[in-house]
């Protein structure tokens, strides 16, 4: 196993700024993915057919770019390992979880529980010596924790909540927080995040790709709807962007501050959800976006005050 990443005392004081464009950047897309597949599902997209199509897309995109950089990683053991297990746990599983509960539960409920991992990377991540412990940082991941629980449980006590599909959405901020740990824990050795983020996406495509070929599964997208493939060229440009930030981000502010990209995500998803999709506003947006919002300022301050000053 490589070290994990010290990303906490990796970078000089001034270089703060990166992983906060990096967060702030990543979780504006995170937003945006969520409410365009909500409106796939609308006009009749399956959520395997547009994941599998968007994420290919992506990859291609961010192959390319690798190729002319000429940062594609070597083939390995090694490398093979990290795209399926990151690709399983971080983009297959809980995105599929996720655009599979969003017809039931909605893209805002869906958009505020991607905020939920923050606890879970963090407890890991100090249990695994990847972080130190701060008080800032915990008090920002319990108050983000706490904002996303004020608005899951007001879904939860809905009169029309789909309890079912809320446990299953509930399933997907485990696999991100896991995915957060694991891609630390195992970066290999002088890899850049231009080169991992293609091999993760492929692995994720190839894997729903399988599930495609069990019983009632299928990938294909209406020949003759445009706007279905309109939307999964536009998806497949977030994806590039939103994956290629979160490796950037990983690097540069660590696990902990990458966990926060859901926060960040229903801070813009939640807005489009209820002003362009016509969603009703979560029970307790106010009290719960503020705490969100509370944390994120804590868990970045917290990063900032712990990182020694630049030589």
């Amino acid at each position: 196993m490589s070290k994990p990443i010290k990303s906490t005392l990796s970078y000089p004081q001034h270089h703060w700024l990166i992983p906060i464009v990096c967060l702030l950047a990543g979780g504006g897309l995170l937003g945006l993915t969520t409410n365009i597949a909500k409106h796939a599902g609308d006009i009749g997209l399956s959520p395997l057919a547009f994941l599998f199509w968007s994420i290919t897309g992506a990859a291609i995109i961010l192959l390319s770019v690798a190729w002319q950089r000429g940062e594609l990683l070597t083939p390995s053991v090694r490398s093979f390992e990290y795209y399926i297990v990151a690709a399983l746990v971080s983009v297959a599983g809980a995105n599929l979880v996720f655009f599979s509960a969003i017809p039931h539960v909605g893209a805002s409920f869906v958009a505020l529980i991607i905020a939920l991992p923050p606890l879970l990377t963090y407890l890991g991540a100090l249990l695994l010596n990847i972080e130190r412990f701060s008080v800032l940082r915990a008090l920002g991941v319990l108050a983000a924790l706490i904002g996303a629980g004020v608005l899951a449980a007001r879904k939860f006590s809905a009169p029309d909540a789909s309890v079912i599909w809320v446990l299953i959405a509930l399933c997907g901020p485990v696999l991100l927080a896991i995915g957060n740990i694991y891609r630390t824990l195992r970066w290999p050795d002088d890899a850049s995040p231009i080169a991992l983020a293609p091999g993760m996406l492929i692995a994720a495509a190839l894997m729903l790709s399988l599930v495609a070929m069990l019983p009632q599964f299928s990938l294909a997208i209406p020949a003759t709807n445009g706007l279905a493939l309109m939307l999964i060229t536009v998806q497949a440009l977030l994806f590039a962007g939103q994956f290629l930030l979160l490796f950037v981000l990983q690097q540069t502010g660590g696990p902990v501050l990458l966990s926060l990209l859901g926060a960040v995500g229903a801070v813009v998803a939640v807005p489009v959800a209820v002003f362009l999709q016509s969603e009703a506003p979560p029970e307790g947006l106010v009290l719960g976006g503020a705490l969100i919002a509370l944390g994120v300022a804590l868990v970045t301050w917290g990063g900032i005050k712990m990182r020694p000053l630049a030589p």
